[in-house]
């Protein structure tokens, strides 16, 4: 059994900060060679600074995916990381409540899709994908339903996935993230914490108090199981999604 990624090529979509990017962290401690996608620029220099390839793409442009994953002929690993949080209150008709809901679900579920669409061709047997979802794609949070709904989607994706990829050797499984403390749950926090007239504080100590292990997880307290999952000691394990959340969500 073993967790090592040694000369093994992985992909990981939303690598610029948080997750993803302790994700890439661990497996490039494992021996992974790493190929890291992001939307935003510092991608770039987040790939010079490892010493491994970057490419800067929306997920949600087929274009733009194409390009980033052009010239790999070989995938072992993919994780799909990349996605987008924000409040969409099902009470907000607003133009602007609107397009952030289309957005989620263009980034969060048809942009993994595309991904996971190009990957695949440089995929062999024995390659992995780890999709990203979340506690909330097992839950529901009020005025989160886009993305509720985009993880709950996720989850759906992998088990299709896994079936469908499973006689080519590809196995496919989700990690179901809790509570992390990344730019994008802190933003949700202070969303949420003003939509209910609390402090942040006070509000993140109840969330922490609903976990049966205390504390707020770091980037790095989820990237293990994205690298267990990629990894051999994985190799019997498809169509799963993991929850990683101290125990806030009975699985």
């Amino acid at each position: 059994m073993t967790a090592g990624l040694e000369g093994r090529v992985a992909v990981i979509t939303g690598a610029s900060r948080g997750i993803g990017l302790g994700i890439a962290r661990q497996f490039q401690a494992a021996g992974a060679r790493l190929h890291l996608v992001a939307d935003d620029a510092a991608i770039v220099a987040r790939a010079e600074e490892m010493g491994c390839t970057g490419a800067v793409a929306d997920i949600a442009d087929a274009a733009q995916v194409r390009d980033a994953l052009a010239g790999l002929d070989r995938i072992d690993v993919l994780v799909n990381n990349a996605g987008l949080e924000l409040m969409t209150p099902v009470t907000d008709a607003s133009e602007e409540v609107l397009n952030a809901v289309q957005r989620i679900v263009s980034i969060n579920v048809v942009g993994t899709a595309m991904v996971t669409r190009r990957a695949i061709p440089s995929m062999r047997a024995g390659g992995a994908i780890v999709n990203t979802a979340s506690i909330w794609g097992r839950v529901a949070e009020p005025a989160f339903d886009a993305y509720v709904a985009s993880k709950h989607a996720i989850i759906g994706l992998t088990k299709t996935w896994a079936r469908e990829l499973g006689p080519l050797g590809i196995r496919v499984n989700a990690i179901c993230p809790g509570w992390v403390r990344t730019e994008a749950s802190m933003r949700s926090l202070r969303r949420m914490a003003g939509l209910t007239g609390r402090a942040e504080d006070d509000l993140l100590a109840d969330i922490v108090a609903g976990q049966a292990l205390p504390g707020l997880m770091e980037p790095e307290d989820v990237a293990g199981a994205y690298l267990f999952l990629a990894s051999d000691s994985a190799r019997n394990i498809t169509g799963q999604s993991l929850g990683v959340d101290r125990g806030e969500v009975p699985w």
